[in-house]
């Protein structure tokens, strides 16, 4: 018999910096991870979310539902996940745990907002880092999360990562996967900044019209140069998954896959060209690279992005690199 936890996310701010938590933030921070915007709020248990409580009881499974409104809160329910003490005084999960997480999700961002915590919790410091770490990684194996999409919809043209991942929507389904299923490890993306982000980020924006606004950026993947800084851009994607896989019609990432251990980044470059007549005509060119690392250092002031959804501006240098494996998700 199996304690699950049906956690869900309240009191959330969608403005950079806004929220309750310690560090600056209620389930979220200053980086931009606040869970959802206000009518996604959870102040209490919705349909869903009763309704996989209910599967998971007639299955036999020990339910407790809570909403947490802030960091301390979800800390308290991850604590839970945490193995005995070791040796070298780590805090670390425990893999034969029999307490399973259920996170339910109105948007990628609430997810990202516990997946954060479990990094800060679980993450150990570089000078304490353990033998037993994977040398390509900075957190050991993150306990498994189960899903429960609070929005059936998203499933559709709007795809969240849940849909991406073909994860259950159903909430019978999903108490099914959590009880019955495998975790399916997937790769994290960690940042300098101290968030992480599971689908991808869009540099970019556009103006009041909709035209894109064009903007300055060195863009290093691994050993390659995509932008030295000097191209005038129109949007730089970064995916560990394929959300942001289009522009307005533009391909830009191809092969967004979150097992395969690495980050696939595209910048879109505007191109002028003359047609025999000499007519002005414009084009974009989409340049690819794929690698463990990504480093975006902006020549503008401001360069205005969304990282799993959420709105954010980058003024300073910020580095993405993968950690294959980290996290996973309870699937069928």
């Amino acid at each position: 018999m199996y304690d699950v936890v049906l956690l869900t996310l309240g009191s959330e701010r969608d403005a950079p910096g806004g929220g309750c938590g310690s560090d600056g933030a209620c389930c979220g921070d200053t980086n931009g991870d606040a869970p959802g915007r206000a009518e996604e709020r959870c102040e209490t248990p919705r349909v869903p979310v009763l309704a996989c409580a209910d599967a998971l009881t007639a299955r036999g499974a020990r339910v407790e539902t809570i909403t947490a409104h802030s960091d301390a809160e979800i800390d308290e329910v991850l604590a839970r996940l945490d193995g005995p003490p070791r040796p070298d005084g780590l805090t670390w999960p425990d893999p034969d745990s029999k307490i399973r997480l259920v996170v339910a999700t109105a948007s990628d961002s609430q997810l990202r907002a516990v997946v954060r915590r479990l990094v800060r919790r679980y993450a150990p410091p570089p000078s304490r880092r353990p033998a037993d770490l994977p040398g390509n990684r900075t957190v050991p194996d993150l306990p498994p999360v189960g899903v429960l999409p609070l929005d059936p919809a998203r499933g559709g043209g709007q795809r969240d990562l849940a849909a991406q991942l073909g994860l259950p929507r159903d909430p019978a389904d999903v108490a099914a996967a959590v009880l019955d299923g495998t975790p399916r490890r997937l790769d994290l993306l960690r940042n300098d900044g101290g968030s992480v982000t599971l689908d991808g980020a869009l540099l970019g924006a556009t103006d009041d019209a909709g035209r894109p606004l064009h903007w300055r950026g060195r863009i290093e993947v691994d050993d390659a140069v995509l932008s030295a800084g000097d191209d005038p851009l129109l949007a730089c994607a970064i995916g560990n998954a394929g959300g942001y896989a289009q522009l307005d019609g533009l391909p830009l990432l191809t092969a967004g896959d979150p097992t395969d251990g690495v980050v696939e980044v595209a910048v879109a470059v505007p191109v002028v060209t003359r047609s025999a007549l000499g007519r002005k005509r414009m084009r974009f060119e989409v340049r690819r690279a794929r690698g463990r690392a990504v480093a975006v250092i902006p020549r503008d002031e401001r360069v205005p992005y969304l990282d799993d959804g959420v709105e954010g501006e980058l003024s300073r240098k910020r580095s993405w690199w993968t950690e294959p494996g980290a996290w996973a998700v309870w699937t069928a």
